[in-house]
């Protein structure tokens, strides 16, 4: 990792936080959301919202961006990966297994974002590092098989896991190579990718369905898909993808990855406090061990 002073490091480790505790809230709203339109439908108001709100931050000059001499055929191929492979993967891969499987193959992200830096970025990983994102993988997969244990075994549904798996760990590489961009540039480049491309999806599934006005009008009459829409859009497709892309470039991608743990842990406690469900014995040591890891994983920057 690059020498950074310890207030852009302390910076860097708040922005990955904040964005896996955004991330862990988001499934809250999803799991509303989605009881009363698709899951590509959601995705297509999601990106939608993120890019007028990102617009609008644009014209009035609250954020700034300045694309011109630069070549934007990274940012093409980084949206290209995610959100639009992520989410892809994400979305049908969830769709097609048990929660406990999907849980399992998302906790393997920061695995593969240590792997995919040390190929391609020549980062290499500490011990400290590879102990503590394998104890959080650990304390991931006791809190998902404390919810179920039932295997769907469906080939499609484990293979889009691993796409959305090996998409996440490929914008970490993508994103940390994108030195001639700001992070709002980034996350403005992403936000614009996904608007255009789920866009055309769920106007193509409606239309196939034969449900487009009936889901156009449950964007302004469905409160939970109202609340969603808004969260995910400005909460997830803005703060968060801006906070990740800013963590990215300030503490590495070997770093920002460790904290991937902790939005398991956020769901988990969201959906308690939240949705009333039942905080298991198992949950709890899984939470615990969660924590544990992600501490051990960024016990000292001096090792990167």
């Amino acid at each position: 990792m690059k020498n950074h002073d310890q207030r852009s490091i302390r910076l860097g480790i708040l922005a990955a936080i904040s964005c896996e505790a955004i991330f862990g809230l988001s499934y809250i709203f999803t799991k509303q959301a989605t009881q009363s339109t698709s899951e590509f439908s959601l995705l297509a108001f999601r990106f939608f919202v993120a890019f007028v709100v990102m617009s609008i931050l644009v014209v009035i000059k609250v954020v700034k961006i300045n694309f011109k001499g630069k070549s934007i055929l990274p940012l093409i191929i980084l949206g290209i990966i995610d959100p639009c492979c992520y989410f892809i993967g994400e979305t049908i891969g969830i769709a097609n297994s048990t929660a406990s499987e999907s849980g399992i193959f998302l906790a393997c992200i920061p695995v593969a974002s240590l792997t995919a830096s040390t190929i391609f970025l020549k980062e290499k990983p500490s011990k400290t590092q590879i102990s503590g994102i394998l104890v959080t993988l650990v304390g991931v997969m006791i809190t998902v098989f404390a919810v179920s244990t039932d295997s769907s075994f469906s080939l499609k549904g484990y293979l889009f896991l691993l796409i959305a798996v090996a998409a996440y760990s490929m914008y970490s590489v993508t994103v940390s190579k994108l030195s001639d961009f700001t992070s709002v540039e980034i996350t403005y480049a992403m936000i614009t990718c996904g608007c255009i491309f789920f866009i055309i999806l769920a106007l193509a599934e409606a239309i196939h369905n034969g449900n487009l006005s009936s889901t156009l009008a449950l964007a302004v009459s469905d409160k939970n898909l109202i609340k969603a829409i808004l969260f995910q859009g400005i909460g997830c497709s803005v703060f968060a993808f801006f906070l990740s892309n800013f963590a990215i470039a300030n503490i590495g991608v070997n770093k920002t990855s460790s904290f991937i743990g902790i939005s398991t842990v956020v769901s988990v406690l969201a959906g308690v406090s939240l949705l009333g469900e039942k905080l298991t014995i198992s949950q709890l040591i899984g939470g615990i061990i969660i924590v544990a890891g992600v501490y051990l994983a960024n016990a000292s920057f001096k090792e990167s």
